[in-house]
């Protein structure tokens, strides 16, 4: 790709000496610098320039009759255009790279690498952004070791933008505070419900409908063999045990986070078996609502079940490559999962 501009220059060089002068290929030479812009920094650029122009002057003692001043005015116009616009880009490409340094920062600080390990507990995390150059988004998730018990949060805030990073960003500081005081689910989703409110009475009103989150928490206690699970609207939870697939319906539900005041202030805590070498695989809708070429969405629990054996950093991997596979390449949504599977007895201090 870099090496097309030299290509395009030797292209059009050997055809102007091998054929007659009437098809005067001559006259493509300034296209070479011009393609050399997109590709090359300014002196490369320049020089380029400066050769197709010897190229030129060459062929005018060929061909006597050519137009050699014109052609080699439009050279030099096009070299001097091309070198600025050179400079132009990579101005900008050194903007857009500081602007990433900037956004991996910010994903660090919002989405940090979680612990491996949990007390008894392995936790393994996936994020994909559905635009390429994104880093950070509306999904959010987070684990903690409380004296309570490994504490689990996923979440989805909807719409789009850094509103819903803000919004994002609120609900998992707030998280990571409570979920050390708060002896009871309820309190702590409580916290969250009150601080994405304040959050999203602080910032302009047209922006308030993206402040809606969906979000689940689940709290595994130290040595126990269950797993509590506080469900606000968002996808239910896959577990695996051995070969068998279990979906976590919510037996009540739960009121997504800022939507209390339309909704009640109404949570249900579901206590599920949890053992040793069982998987729970928490995600957002990005997962369950990925769709293929003919509008179906990707079969979750199916999928699960073919891949029950994989330890939770292989699963996700897998989940990873299908889901793209799945979507043809593009996913429409941003997509978070966690893999979490219990060990028998906490893990060595």
């Amino acid at each position: 790709m870099r090496l097309s501009p030299v290509i395009v220059t030797v292209l059009i060089t050997g055809l102007a000496f091998s054929t007659p002068r009437e098809i005067a290929f001559s006259r493509l030479l300034p296209a070479a610098p011009a393609l050399a812009a997109a590709l090359w920094p300014v002196l490369p650029t320049v020089l380029l320039g400066m050769f197709c122009l010897l190229v030129m002057i060459g062929l005018s003692f060929v061909y006597s009759d050519l137009g050699t001043p014109y052609t080699a005015a439009a050279i030099i116009a096009v070299t001097l255009a091309a070198a600025y616009a050179s400079h132009l880009r990579l101005q900008r490409e050194e903007t857009l790279f500081q602007v990433r340094l900037v956004a991996d920062a910010a994903q660090k600080v919002l989405l940090r690498p979680l612990p491996h390990r949990v007390q008894d507990v392995e936790v393994e995390s996936l994020y994909l952004a559905a635009q390429e150059q994104a880093r950070i988004g509306g999904d959010f998730y987070e684990a903690v070791d409380t004296p309570y018990g490994a504490r689990l949060l996923i979440g989805d805030v909807r719409g789009k933008g850094l509103s819903a990073v803000g919004a994002a960003s609120a609900v998992i500081n707030c998280f990571r505070e409570n979920a050390y005081d708060q002896p009871d689910l309820r309190a702590v989703v409580r916290r969250l419900q009150t601080t994405i409110s304040r959050y999203s009475a602080a910032v302009p009103a047209d922006d308030r409908t993206e402040h809606f989150a969906t979000a689940l928490i689940a709290e595994i206690p130290r040595g126990g063999g269950h797993v509590r699970i506080l469900n606000c609207g968002h996808p239910p939870p896959v577990f695996l045990r051995g070969g068998e697939i279990h979906v976590l319906e919510p037996t009540l539900a739960s009121t997504p986070l800022n939507l209390s005041a339309l909704l009640g202030d109404h949570y249900y805590v579901d206590t599920v078996a949890f053992v040793p070498g069982d998987q729970m695989l928490l995600y957002t809708d990005g997962v369950s609502e990925a769709r293929d070429r003919a509008g179906e969405f990707f079969p979750l629990a199916d999928w699960a079940g073919r891949h029950h054996r994989a330890p939770p950093r292989e699963l996700l991997d897998r989940l990873h490559a299908d889901l793209l596979r799945y979507a043809g390449g593009r996913l429409d949504d941003d997509v978070a999962a966690l893999a979490v599977r219990r060990h028998a007895g906490a893990p060595e201090q």
